[in-house]
């Protein structure tokens, strides 16, 4: 496992070789001591090193214990501890292997250990276990080492063991150890585990005044199971009390965002709009100033940013029709909307186009992609300007994809483009054109198992033309249609089943339907010729068009379909009964 100083000397190894590091490595100072194993326990059971409660828990096996110890014993290494020196209050443990800690010291810097926990939880656990406090036979601490054999292991009893077994609580304190009876011939064996102990010394890095961000990325490499400390974990660390603790904060406002739906936006989302809502911003810069806000000043916020993230899900599912979270191709985008819904609480008719408008600009323009630190500043001043006045509308600076990206972008269902896609696909109201029943496209975007996407020129068809599969799978080329009417399609040719659409419904009715789904009458033409370049470039055009009215904050049309005859059993068919389509991407 690499500690913290061999992954800073890396970088400072390739400069005395005469290489040019690939990146510029930030010098933090580093205090490497080797103090005695029992003194780092006391430190800990004294409140002089403590555990940030976004430590796991305690995971380790009675076998790995006795491991750990029988390690000690033998005076093998057991590798070393990492600890981060610093002047923030964070949350910290009150009990460390079930026993109790002193924390309520008024230090002025204080050690947290971050690398080490399941180590130093063990020798806390079996030098300072008590069984009057934890009458427990079958406690992970009540453990002997038995001089007999060699060995450490567990007793389930409270009973005086024998006396060639020795509590290993006892190492803790010489008077006790040594006054307690022992055969002679085992008398070397006892002053030798003593000695062990007591003596053994390991390897501490302590990290000085080093900033959060950083930190996080040390806990994370240095963690055994590779575990991210997030920024959440770590600022409800930092501005936990009595009085409010942030993830149960953040899980009420989710509680509430669940029942519509909405319940599995990132708690970190939800953190920037909280941060955000105390006046700071959206970065992680921004986050960490939390820790200068009182608990009635966060749960102040908490109740502002609960309330607007209820009217931020009332704008996305009632007009941009986004059932869920996950429809979101961004969810960074939430926590801005949120922002918007807390200082605008009540838009006018014109505030919720200039909502619409900068949703579709932001969205079709993966405007939060790699979003940024200046992004994010920026996106405040444009709130607060929309907000008072200053603006008619949210500025952003983004500008929206030609079509030829809709006739080269590759459809793989989650990706960001993709889910920006449904959105548009859905905005436009859909029906199936062979049935001219209108889809759910609430079901569609909320579960893709319900509801496929087809490929309007099949990619089947497409191979015996000599298009590669890459080329078949673009979203120009995709259409929201039930399942059932994907398999009456199944590989014709365009031209054969448009045609008996035609032949059957008539061309106008099959032109108002395909409508519905971005391909005008001219695109139409080009699929009942076969012409797949021509069809791409027409619809991709078409696209645009649909990109840039929903872009200004317009509204879908209503009311622009046919509706299903009542003789067609195509519209009789539950849209939850439908079989599985055969023909998407994945």
């Amino acid at each position: 496992m690499l500690d913290a100083v061999s992954a800073l000397s890396e970088g400072e190894a390739s400069l005395h070789l005469g290489r040019s590091p690939r990146i510029r490595i930030p010098r933090h100072d580093t205090q490497p001591t080797t103090p005695r194993l029992v003194k780092l326990a006391e430190r800990v059971m004294e409140g002089e090193v403590r555990l940030p409660t976004f430590q796991r828990d305690f995971v380790w096996t009675r076998r790995q214990v006795l491991d750990l110890l029988d390690s000690v014993a033998r005076n093998y290494p057991i590798g070393s501890v990492l600890l981060w020196s610093s002047t923030l209050e964070l949350d910290s443990s009150r009990t460390i292997a079930g026993l109790e800690v002193e924390i309520d010291r008024a230090d002025d810097k204080v050690d947290y250990l971050l690398d080490g926990q399941q180590r130093l939880s063990t020798i806390c656990g079996a030098l300072y276990w008590d069984p009057e406090y934890d009458p427990d036979p079958l406690s992970f601490w009540n453990i002997v080492y038995d001089l007999q054999e060699e060995r450490f292991l567990h007793r389930e009893d409270l009973d005086e063991p024998p006396l060639h077994q020795i509590p290993v609580r006892l190492v803790g304190s010489p008077s006790d150890y040594f006054n307690r009876p022992a055969a002679s011939e085992h008398l070397d064996a006892r002053k030798l585990l003593f000695d062990r102990f007591t003596d053994y010394t390991v390897a501490v890095v302590t990290l000085d005044d080093m900033p959060i961000a950083e930190i996080g990325k040390i806990f994370e490499r240095t963690n055994t199971t590779g575990t991210p400390l997030t920024i959440v974990e770590f600022m409800r660390a930092a501005t936990w009390s009595e009085q409010f603790d942030l993830v149960e904060a953040i899980d009420r406002i989710r509680m509430v965002l669940a029942r519509k739906h909405y319940g599995q936006v990132d708690r970190k989302v939800l953190l920037r709009a909280i941060s955000a809502a105390c006046g700071f911003g959206f970065s992680t810069e921004n986050i960490e100033q939390l820790r200068n806000r009182t608990p009635e000043q966060l749960d102040e916020a908490v109740e502002a940013v609960a309330a607007a993230t209820r009217h931020a899900v009332d704008f996305l599912t009632t007009q941009i029709r986004t059932p869920t979270a996950d429809a979101l191709p961004y969810m960074n985008q939430f926590a801005v909307l949120t922002e918007i819904f807390r200082q605008v609480p009540k838009p006018t008719d014109l505030q919720f186009k200039a909502i619409r408008a900068w949703f579709w600009r932001t969205v079709l323009s993966s405007y939060f992609k790699g979003w940024r630190s200046d992004q994010m500043v920026a996106d405040m001043k444009a709130i607060s300007a929309f907000a008072h006045g200053r603006t008619s509308g949210i500025d952003v600076a983004a500008s929206l994809p030609g079509a030829q990206f809709w006739r080269r972008t590759a459809y793989h269902r989650g990706s960001a483009a993709t889910k920006a896609f449904a959105l548009m696909l859905a905005a436009a109201e859909p029906v199936d054109f062979r049935s001219g029943v209108r889809i759910d496209v609430g079901k569609a975007l909320a579960q893709s198992n319900e509801m496929e996407f087809h490929h309007f020129f099949s990619r089947a068809w497409l191979k015996t033309q000599g298009y590669r599969d890459d080329q078949a799978n673009v979203l120009a080329n995709i259409i929201m249609l039930t399942s059932l009417s994907n398999k009456a399609v199944s590989d014709q040719a365009p031209g054969l089943y448009l045609q008996d659409e035609i032949d059957m419904r008539g061309e106008r009715e099959l032109i108002t339907r395909l409508e519905t789904s971005l391909i005008q009458p001219s695109a139409l033409q080009h699929a009942l010729a076969q012409n797949y370049e021509q069809f791409l470039e027409d619809r991709s055009q078409t696209i645009v068009n649909w990109m840039s009215d929903l872009a200004a904050g317009n509204l879908p049309h209503q009311d622009r379909v046919t509706p299903p005859r009542p003789d067609d059993p195509d519209a009789l068919v539950p849209f939850d009964q439908e079989p599985r389509d055969e023909d998407t991407a994945d």
